[in-house]
């Protein structure tokens, strides 16, 4: 599609929108995949570090073996690999005979675990081995497709940036409207339909939900900036992972994880704290804070904000506490002011 022009027909609004609202969905969904193949990388690097650690280990105990096994047969080679059989022949006594086969079968024996020892040892520095390089392998599978991601998320980003340059400031404010009257309409049916149930204005969240719509509080108007898990910038399941963890629970790192991974809960029973999870790729989530609103990163060019649960294709919701009981007299954290203007759009 030709980039638009300042004199484009106020009539192609919707169709602007919708193609700037669909960059915007890919780049996140290429965002989430990106940092998937990030977090792994990660962890079989760490993977990969501890195998290291094991191997020093074992190559020591390997060494240390191969020194004994080698101490033994010089030994045996001096003496000839005498068979104490044979001395009964040199005129000893049956007593000392069996005195000296007793003395004999014990250092076969020790030459035998000894052998058998380094064996094992070695077949686990093998082993070692392999899973050490299945590790880095894999890191660097997962570091092609993070480099993939990212060259993905950049052009996707050129796009958008292409689509807005084309536009005068008055087209930029009239997209921003007509964004802002789809999600008010969305919000609008959702709200009518009853899908929060007839009690969701009575719902508490957990203490750990709580802490976490704090923390979700503590960043409304940082940048989106894709990868990023804060403390300055977030994007949409660094700002909700983080927000969790901040409250004490550990939850993954991606929309996409946190949907496949944490309980499923019916939209009639969302409370305070749960996450929303949006598009039938759960590739954007956001984090729930009663009212039918949530605290979200939306997209490149936003900010942290408010936004009407609503606001994108609802897919789902999940609890990271699930079984943990809701506060006794909550009182609503009180939304700080300023934070419920239009979505900027890039």
């Amino acid at each position: 599609m030709p980039a638009p022009t300042g004199t484009a027909d106020p009539a192609s609004l919707p169709d602007l929108l919708t193609r700037l609202q669909s960059l915007h969905q890919q780049t996140e969904a290429a965002t989430e995949s990106y940092n998937k193949a990030k977090e792994t990388a990660d962890q079989q690097r760490t993977k990969a570090r501890a195998l290291d650690t094991q191997l020093a280990a074992q190559r020591t105990q390997v060494a240390a073996a191969r020194d004994q096994v080698g101490l033994m047969a010089r030994q045996l080679y001096r003496t000839g690999g005498m068979s104490p059989y044979l001395s009964m022949l040199d005129g000893e006594s049956p007593q000392d005979f069996f005195g000296t086969l007793h003395v004999a079968q014990r250092a076969v024996g020790r030459q035998q675990d000894a052998v058998a020892g380094l064996a094992a040892g070695e077949s686990r520095l093998a082993a070692l081995n392999a899973q050490a390089q299945r590790a880095l392998d894999a890191a660097q599978v997962a570091q092609n497709k993070q480099a993939a991601q990212k060259t993905q998320i950049e052009g996707h980003l050129r796009q958008v940036e292409a689509l807005l340059a084309g536009l005068s400031g008055v087209q930029v404010s009239d997209l921003q409207a007509l964004e802002q009257q789809g999600a008010d309409k969305a919000q609008q049916e959702f709200m009518d339909s009853k899908a929060l149930g007839k009690d969701q204005a009575l719902r508490a969240p957990s203490t750990s939900g709580d802490r976490a719509i704090g923390y979700a509080f503590e960043q409304l108007g940082k940048p989106y900036v894709w990868g990023a898990e804060g403390p300055g910038s977030f994007d949409c399941s660094g700002l909700t992972s983080q927000a969790w963890s901040h409250a004490g629970v550990t939850v993954p790192r991606t929309a996409e994880e946190q949907w496949a991974r944490l309980p499923h809960v019916p939209l009639s029973l969302l409370r305070p704290g749960d996450l929303v999870v949006y598009f039938p790729g759960a590739t954007h989530v956001a984090l729930y804070i009663g009212d039918g609103l949530v605290v979200q990163a939306p997209h490149t060019g936003a900010v942290v904000k408010v936004s009407p649960i609503a606001a994108n294709p609802i897919l789902g919701a999940v609890r990271p506490d699930l079984g943990a009981q809701p506060l006794a007299d909550y009182r609503p954290r009180q939304i700080p002011q300023g934070d419920g203007q239009p979505e900027p759009l890039g």
